[in-house]
């Protein structure tokens, strides 16, 4: 059974794995961009004085039918409580604990959890809890698109291009970022079978107290729960 990260990064951010045919001409080959270096530079030293981070998002996954429709093939929601490189993100029907040294992946419908030494969320470019907001630094060229208005707020958008696309089950990463608040409002995964994911932040909330113990798994609170090492 695939644990809560996996589905996270397939479903969450690209995760579609039947890659087919794309011509990745489309993609500049060298993407120099100022202006969208400035503005993710921004968005990161931002984010990088929060102390934590607590966000509601949305999640909707589509399939382009034709140049100019789309069919919304799932909808699902979640929310992250984020501090350093510990977080707990519930999403799915699942809830991933991490600690930054275990995980744990308890999953509700079997009730059971499984336990794993936590990844490294800063040695890869994959998106994950941690580097999500701080993403295009590592593994990405960066084209900004245009200006646009998103709920009354002025945004930017800017295009992310994987360097090394033969990995990636994805072509493009679109942010979405409010101008005001330098922060990611939206990521629209581009991926190579002709699925998009949307996902939307609902509410972000910075410098939240989080005890450390909300981020590490307690047996006594699920009863009957089954461990899974």
């Amino acid at each position: 059974m695939k644990t809560l990260l996996n589905k996270f990064i397939l479903s969450f951010l690209a995760y579609c794995l039947l890659p087919t045919a794309y011509c990745f001409s489309q993609i500049p080959k060298e993407v120099v961009d100022a202006k969208a270096k400035a503005i993710l530079d921004e968005v990161a030293k931002q984010t990088k004085t929060y102390t934590s981070i607590k966000t509601e998002f949305s999640s909707v996954m589509e399939k382009q039918e034709t140049n100019a429709k789309s069919k919304v093939m799932e909808t699902q929601s979640g929310s992250i409580e984020l501090k350093g490189t510990k977080y707990k993100l519930s999403f799915k029907g699942q809830t991933i604990f991490c600690d930054s040294k275990t995980q744990w992946t308890y999953i509700k419908e079997s009730n059971e959890v499984q336990v794993n030494n936590a990844p490294d969320p800063l040695a890869t470019d994959n998106i994950n809890p941690v580097n999500i907001f701080t993403l295009y630094e590592k593994g990405y060229k960066y084209k900004y698109e245009k200006e646009d208005v998103v709920n009354g707020a002025k945004v930017d958008i800017i295009n992310l291009y994987p360097t090394e696309p033969d990995k990636k089950a994805y072509h493009t990463i679109r942010l979405t970022i409010d101008k005001t608040k330098k922060q990611i409002i939206a990521v629209k995964i581009l991926n190579k079978n002709g699925t998009s994911n949307t996902i939307t932040v609902k509410n972000f909330t910075p410098n939240s107290e989080m005890a450390d113990t909300m981020f590490t798994f307690n047996k006594a609170d699920y009863k009957g729960v089954e461990v899974v090492d």
